[in-house]
């Protein structure tokens, strides 16, 4: 029995260290807290709305929805487009082409 609690002790250690390592190398990692939707749902979402590779993302407060949106950048057919989600209700708020000064 003492074999199956150091085991998932391990798995607990291993899992908290990769959410952590997450967090520290995520713009907004901060707000996290107050989001409803997690970073992976918010990506799901994201790329059903745009097809194609995230090559970066944030959370931010912002207006528009409840204020606290998940910001990626999303590199589809040779160009970059940004889409934002709500980080409390899922809904996409934004799906655009990045002008000539992303943020």
């Amino acid at each position: 029995m003492n074999k199956v609690v150091i085991f998932t002790v391990a798995v607990s250690l291993t899992a908290t260290a990769a959410v952590a390592a997450t967090r520290s190398h995520f713009a907004g990692a901060n707000l996290l807290p107050q989001a409803k939707i997690t970073l992976a749902q918010a990506r799901t979402t994201a790329l059903a709305a745009r097809p194609g590779q995230i090559t970066d993302q944030e959370l931010e407060k912002e207006r528009g929805g409840t204020g606290l949106r998940y910001s990626f950048d999303i590199k589809s057919d040779g160009k970059t487009f940004e889409v934002g989600v709500d980080a409390r209700t899922g809904k996409v708020l934004e799906n655009d082409g990045e002008g000539a000064n992303p943020d």
